[in-house]
């Protein structure tokens, strides 16, 4: 499978309509897809963000005409009902032509608590994935649903407007579990990497699809001044194992944040204006079976990006992947 390359709208960073001007200039450029966070809070006030995703993606549907479009990733399992979630992905997909897929995943504390619910252990929380994505499936064939399960009851619910495209689910896998879950149900992978053993697991549990992994970077003209905007702007990259699942407020990541110095958050993201790291790092995720990766630019300006894809980034990762 080819390999494509994508940017990420970073929705804790840039407001609604940023976001679409952001996906505009990435499709004019040539990347294959945009992957939209979708979050009730950004994860530090500094980032300072956070727009109802499923507006700003049919402001992007409507905006672009080649580029796909993904939700990188939407939990479709507490803070929103999966009965709505699969009439908002159905609509997204009506307004792009069929050029969405749904990334879905756990979740998060900081997201999901806001209606007061309890924060279940991950085992419960996959088992909740797998049945919300059961309904979604069956709401997009677009007959009328009644469905009393484990976690959800749908009652009398027919999506009128069904998907008329390929509507592809990608699950969000960085563990055992999850990863086999995906396998099983899902049309893709979203995993961080570059981790080959994890993209094995997939292929051996029947898994088949796009494996999805993203690059954090920060491209401008000086590598210092790039590694303090890391260390303000995006320190939770730093966070080790299950803690982003599990704090539950921004002033709790801020928290944490205090104990991360500039050189261990910006120690494994490319900095300033040197290519060869970002290529290094694209190199590493092709080599271990990622078959889409995509660009987080950190800071407020995207337009470092942008310049060195244009310049020759672009050129240079669509060489490397041969």
């Amino acid at each position: 499978m080819p390999a494509d390359f994508g940017y990420t709208l970073s929705s804790e960073e840039f407001g609604p309509g940023d976001l679409v001007e952001n996906a505009v200039r990435a499709e004019s450029l040539g990347f294959d897809f945009c992957s939209l966070s979708d979050h009730y809070h950004p994860w530090t006030e500094a980032q300072g963000h956070s727009p109802f995703a499923w507006a700003v993606l049919g402001g992007i549907a409507r905006a672009t005409s080649d580029v796909h479009l993904l939700t990188g990733v939407t939990c479709p399992i507490i803070r929103t009902h999966p009965a709505v979630i699969a009439q908002a992905a159905a609509t997204v997909s009506l307004l792009s032509d069929g050029r969405f897929s749904l990334g879905v995943g756990t979740g998060e504390n900081l997201n999901e608590h806001i209606h007061g619910d309890r924060w279940p252990p991950p085992e419960e929380r996959l088992a909740m994935l797998d049945e919300a994505i059961e309904i979604l499936r069956e709401l997009w064939s677009g007959e009328t649903l009644d469905h009393d399960g484990e976690f959800y009851q749908v009652v009398n619910a027919r999506v009128f407007d069904a998907p008329e495209h390929d509507l592809p689910i990608i699950v969000s896998g960085f563990g055992e579990q999850a990863v086999e879950l995906a396998a099983r149900i899902g049309d893709g992978l979203w995993t961080s990497g570059p981790d080959p053993t994890l993209i094995d697991q997939f292929a051996a549990g029947g898994g088949e699809g796009p494996v999805y992994g993203q690059i954090h970077v920060c491209c401008g003209h000086d590598a210092e001044v790039c590694r303090k905007i890391v260390h303000e702007q995006w320190p939770n990259a730093a966070f080790p194992g299950q803690l982003a699942q599990e704090l539950p407020t921004w002033t709790h990541f801020e928290q944490v944040a205090q104990l991360v110095t500039p050189e261990v958050a910006a120690k494994d993201i490319p900095c300033g204006p040197d290519i060869q790291p970002i290529l290094d790092a694209v190199g590493a995720y092709l080599e271990a079976g990622y078959t889409d990766v995509y660009f987080h630019q950190i800071g407020p300006d995207q337009d470092a990006l942008f310049t060195m894809w244009e310049a020759e980034l672009g050129d240079a990762v669509r060489a490397l992947a041969g």
